[in-house]
């Protein structure tokens, strides 16, 4: 397995579409209502936005979607991993880590002094690799809508 870390295109976007779909089981979200290619671009375009794709012979099999967040209180930045998921039949390989560790070369290329991610405590996994990259602090998350 050579698996290639990269900033998706408008063609990668789609698939990593398909991919969060598959690995979040969820299909309305993510494939109900499918951007247009003129929306995925103008996005991939935006310097605070970064979906990178992990790519197993051609195909993508994981990936991840974040985004800057400019802070007001200080002159930096932090990058928030909105989603993150790798294919079933591609997990326990490192390529969630490997997303990450390519994420932390952009965060460091624009100056960011923290990437932080949301995990829900049933998701043992995804908890279990944030811990080993990080440091664990327990919030709160509220939905409040419009």
């Amino acid at each position: 397995m050579n698996i290639v870390y990269e900033r998706a295109d408008v063609l990668r976007m789609l698939e990593l579409n398909e991919v969060f779909s598959e690995a979040f089981e969820d299909p309305e979200h993510y494939q109900s209502a499918v951007p247009s290619d003129e929306y995925l671009s103008r996005l991939i375009a935006r310097q605070d936005f970064i979906p990178l794709v992990a790519i197993d012979s051609g195909k993508v099999v994981g990936g991840l979607a974040a985004y800057v967040l400019s802070k007001f209180e200080q002159e930096r930045s932090e990058v928030y991993i909105y989603d993150l998921a790798v294919l079933e039949s591609h997990r326990r390989q490192g390529i969630a880590t490997g997303l990450i560790n390519t994420l932390r070369e952009f965060a460091r290329e624009i100056g960011a002094y923290v990437i932080y991610v949301q995990a829900d405590p049933p998701d043992e996994p995804a908890v279990k690799l944030y811990e080993s990259l990080g440091v664990r602090e327990d919030v709160y998350h509220f939905d409040i809508e419009p």
